[in-house]
């Protein structure tokens, strides 16, 4: 099921699954849950996807692929942003490998989209694109090595008739890879993961953002770029020694670090907290490491009134924000205004 999105940060959904499963605090008061349950009756899309819990409405576990929606992409002629699965996971573990080579085989044939896949199953990601004995690996380089003639299995699977010269490359070029880190913990079990995928951008969402999250430093520790092998310390933002440990022949990446960065506050009924601060330090962060940074939101319950001068500029007026998920950037301190993204060539 596709939309045009009030997502700031993209143009479109795409959702070729549907349903998931809570596997970290950021997924508690996950809004795709919430939204799917009003479509969960019987018959309707989302059928036997979500249960109502004293807690209010939560996933079931179960996924669905909805192969009506998977061609979908192809049939938008003007270039957008789409982020991909916004109500799924597209590397949920009960999402079938081949349906995932699918999935990348229509953003591959839909060159002229930019494509954002977000996870927090960056483990499944980073197994399933970086192992050379993978099925979509292998398509791909098979495509590679005829010259750019596919494979015809793969199209008549898809169903469609190529008919537009396309230069495959891999990784996709129009494909943005990122992982949802909502606090320190998560941020250091799943980037390193993200790192050590392959992706032409690599992109991690701050939403809901929980706690302060540090990217622009870490202590010395076991390298995580490649088997594990060597001790180094370093950044997410850049390749800060990473490449330089004993264990990391073949690592040919020219830019290893992250791309870009979205940060949001939680919204919604029984919203977290979201302290300005934690933000601000990410922008900073961002900014000291030439990357760029989006501020989706400060989310329903902002706390702090302070600019990074000390100065008091903002505060929430006493019944609240105008804009209810603190999507408003008028609402916000001056400095926390940053909307950027990165800069990709779709070919």
């Amino acid at each position: 099921m596709a939309a045009d999105s009030k997502i700031q940060w993209t143009d479109k959904t795409w959702n070729p699954t549907r349903g998931c499963s809570i596997v970290s605090p950021g997924c508690i008061n996950c809004y795709a849950m919430k939204q799917a349950h009003r479509f969960s009756g019987a018959g309707k899309a989302y059928e036997g996807l979500t249960k109502q819990t004293k807690a209010g409405p939560q996933w079931t576990g179960k996924v669905r692929t909805v192969e009506s929606a998977l061609l979908e992409p192809l049939s938008w002629r003007k270039p957008q942003r789409v982020f991909v699965n916004s109500m799924s996971d597209l590397f949920h573990e009960d999402v079938p490998d081949q349906f995932i080579v699918d999935v990348f085989g229509v953003m591959a044939l839909a060159h002229w989209h930019t494509f954002q896949v977000l996870t927090k199953r960056a483990d499944r990601m980073r197994s399933f694109l970086a192992a050379g004995d993978h099925g979509i690996v292998n398509q791909f380089k098979a495509i590679q090595d005829s010259g750019g003639v596919g494979p015809r299995a793969m199209f008549e699977a898809l169903s469609i008739k190529r008919r537009d010269s396309i230069e495959w490359q891999w990784p996709l070029p129009n494909v943005w890879l990122g992982c949802s880190v909502e606090n320190q913990q998560y941020a250091d079990a799943r980037i390193p993961l993200l790192l050590q995928t392959p992706a032409a951008v690599r992109f991690i969402s701050a939403e809901p953002l929980l706690g302060p999250i540090h990217l622009d430093a870490f202590e010395k520790g076991t390298c995580w770029r490649c088997c594990g092998g060597g001790e180094v310390a370093g950044d997410y933002f850049a390749d800060d020694g990473m490449a330089q440990c004993d264990c990391a022949d073949g690592w040919d990446d020219d830019n290893p670090g992250l791309d870009w960065v979205i940060i949001g506050g939680e919204s919604g009924p029984g919203a977290r907290p979201f302290d300005l601060a934690w933000g601000r330090s990410i922008v900073e962060q961002c900014k000291a490491a030439g990357v760029p940074v989006f501020v989706k939101q400060v989310g329903t319950h902002p706390i702090g009134d302070f600019d990074a001068d000390g100065q008091t500029v903002w505060t929430v007026s006493a019944h609240g924000l105008r804009d209810r998920n603190g999507g408003d950037p008028l609402e916000w301190p001056a400095d926390l205004r940053v909307r950027e993204f990165p800069v990709l060539q779709v070919v």
